[in-house]
């Protein structure tokens, strides 16, 4: 392929890989939000950027702009909410519409403008849960990170029966205009990612219970975990099966992936099953699949590749992970397709630019002309770099597909 193949945007490059095509260049796509804000925020946007949208800068930049999308939400009926922070209510509400319970995005009833901790309550006939997020000062200078959530869901025999209990009541709300609004604010330059729940076992771990006191309870309480994985499972598929009416080609599970806490061998009885089973029922609505992989995901390399994932985004290798580019890259030669591949540590100023740029040539030598959706992974921070993304979306143009 030649410099005369048809220049695509970003959205239309992102669809090429996604369909297993070749565009006329790689997609350079992530988000930038944090970067943006705390620029925002402390007064440091650049001279050049001043008075531009998120979009605008992105447009500016040479990067694509990612959004992550809530396509449902549940009604959570018999259930109150009580969200206070620092001691004084800021919400109450009554049979809550409410997405991804409990809380694989923290709640958007955790204030992110001044620093502080929030006890959420769900106050139920079967019992009252509570779950606490902390929010530094640090956090709110970075324009609005996630969160911290330093109190889990599940913290006793009793709270598994009051779990239970408002899943089996909970209904599904359709929010698929959620998607088409982003899809037009992003326009040909983004690419609107619909975020699912975290697969079950990573609600377990991440939301309901912790890693400690999951680890406990998968050997001193066997069987109240596998209730809990059966009712999150069914409810699950019940999620999957209402999004035959959703027309995107590609679908995402923010499950963090990080191979120290879902080791091998809790991926292959609790993660590999479960995502065979809905990457196959999604693929059956003619849909693509990827999951959130942002963590240390050297020791589940080769169960990856069984998992019927199509793709693994935010994928963060070394110096960010253990994992080396290279490791994935030639493990996932069939798939999945990698989204990501840019550790943040080497976008900021504590890398020099020789490594930066020696780091960015290793990169483009072994990609060659084969599919990946170039991101950074995690995502673009505050402290890094402007003109080393610029400089990559640069080298992207430069090397064109074949």
């Amino acid at each position: 392929m030649t410099e005369s193949k048809e220049k695509l945007s970003m959205h239309d490059r992102v669809t090429a890989v996604l369909r297993g095509r070749t565009p006329d260049r790689m997609p350079f796509i992530d988000r930038m939000e944090l970067w943006y804000a705390s620029k925002l925020k402390k007064g440091a946007l650049p001279d050049r950027f001043k008075g531009m949208s998120l979009n605008d800068v992105h447009r500016a930049v040479g990067m694509g702009r990612q959004k992550f999308s809530t396509p449902y939400a549940f009604k959570l009926h018999g259930v109150e909410v009580v969200a206070t922070f620092e001691n004084e209510i800021i919400e109450r509400q009554s049979e809550p519409v409410w997405e991804y319970f409990p809380a694989a995005r923290a709640p958007k009833v955790v204030p992110r403008d001044k620093a502080g901790t929030t006890l959420i309550e769900f106050i139920t006939p079967a019992g009252i849960l509570n779950m606490e997020f902390a929010y530094a000062e640090s956090m709110v200078h970075m324009g609005g990170a996630a969160p911290l959530l330093t109190e889990h869901l599940v913290k006793s025999e009793d709270d598994f029966r009051t779990v239970e209990y408002i899943i089996e009541r909970a209904t599904f709300v359709p929010l698929f205009e959620n998607i088409f609004e982003d899809e037009k604010l992003l326009g040909d330059n983004g690419f609107a990612v619909p975020f699912l729940h975290r697969i079950p076992f990573q609600q377990l771990l991440l939301e309901y219970l912790g890693e400690m006191k999951l680890f406990t309870a998968i050997y001193d309480n066997p069987n109240l975990i596998d209730r809990l994985m059966i009712l999150l499972d069914t409810q699950y598929m019940e999620i999957l099966k209402q999004l035959s009416g959703l027309s995107n080609l590609y679908v995402e599970f923010p499950d963090n992936l990080d191979g120290m806490m879902t080791n091998p061998k809790l991926f292959e009885k609790y993660a590999l099953p479960y995502y065979q089973k809905y990457a196959d029922l999604l693929h059956g609505q003619g849909k693509k699949v990827g999951c959130h992989t942002d963590g240390n995901v050297k020791s589940l390399l080769e169960l990856l590749t069984e998992s019927g994932l199509d793709v693994c985004e935010s994928f963060s290798p070394y110096p960010l992970t253990e994992c080396t580019f290279e490791q994935a890259w030639e493990t996932w030669r069939n798939g999945p397709i990698i989204w990501g591949g840019i550790p943040s540590p080497i976008l900021e100023e504590r890398t020099n630019e020789e490594d930066f740029k020696a780091y960015v040539d290793r990169l483009f030598q072994t990609i060659g002309d084969q599919p990946i959706i170039l991101g950074v992974g995690d995502m673009v921070l505050g402290n890094n770099l402007i003109e080393r993304v610029e400089y990559i979306a640069e080298r992207v143009e430069k090397h064109p597909l074949n």
